[in-house]
């Protein structure tokens, strides 16, 4: 039973290191900006086009900022969710017919 723990526990951390390498992007106003993030959930990049910059005001640079990140940060949770999926369901193998699945 511990070395299964330790299985799961040595899974879990692969795919951590996993989703730092896996970048998520999320866009406003047809990419005036992009906010990069890694699948765990870390900002990486926050770029904002030069011409937009310019003729926007604060507030609403503020609000589609925003936008922008949560955007990145909801892709994020689902390649995270995705792949933990696919983990746990390699972990129980045939298991899943006892349970009813």
């Amino acid at each position: 039973m511990f070395d299964k723990l330790m299985a799961a526990q040595q899974k879990a951390d692969e795919i951590k290191k996993r989703l730092d390498t896996i970048s998520v992007f999320g866009e406003v106003e047809g990419g005036a900006i992009r906010v990069t993030a890694t699948a765990n959930k870390a900002i990486t990049a926050v770029e904002i086009n030069e011409d937009f910059y310019k003729q926007a005001d604060k507030e609403e640079l503020e609000e589609l900022l925003l936008t922008a990140i949560n955007k990145a940060l909801t892709q994020a949770e689902q390649v995270s969710a995705t792949e933990m999926q696919a983990a746990t369901k390699d972990m129980l193998g045939g298991l899943g017919g006892m349970f009813g699945q």
